[in-house]
């Protein structure tokens, strides 16, 4: 098992989103919301080579990996270290791929 770490911008993400989800949906969606990306992470952690590489080629980042949350439209970017999972960031599939900032460090 490799340990999930999200970088600065994906925290900002998942506020955000959290947020978002609050007041638009309410409280119980944007809890759902939380188990999902629990879910998601715990299963990267598992097995983190599940994710598909086709954003980071779309993109042509190298390593670059993309797993989708259950219930959501989101995905969460994220690189597989030697010893961890360093999640970058947590995106919208409405988003422009080519607009989000992505960091492998």
């Amino acid at each position: 098992m490799k340990p999930a770490r999200l970088a600065p911008a994906a925290k900002q993400d998942r506020r955000d989103e959290v947020l978002y989800y609050r007041n638009e949906a309410g409280v119980r969606v944007a809890k759902k919301l939380v188990d999902a990306m629990k879910k998601a992470l715990h299963a990267l952690e598992q097995q983190p080579g599940m994710g598909s590489p086709a954003i980071g080629q779309e993109l042509d980042i190298d390593g670059l990996r993309a797993w989708r949350l259950d219930g959501f439209p989101l995905s969460l970017w994220y690189f597989e270290r030697a010893d961890h999972v360093f999640v970058v960031r947590l995106v919208g599939q409405r988003q422009d791929p080519g607009e989000i900032a992505v960091t492998d460090n």
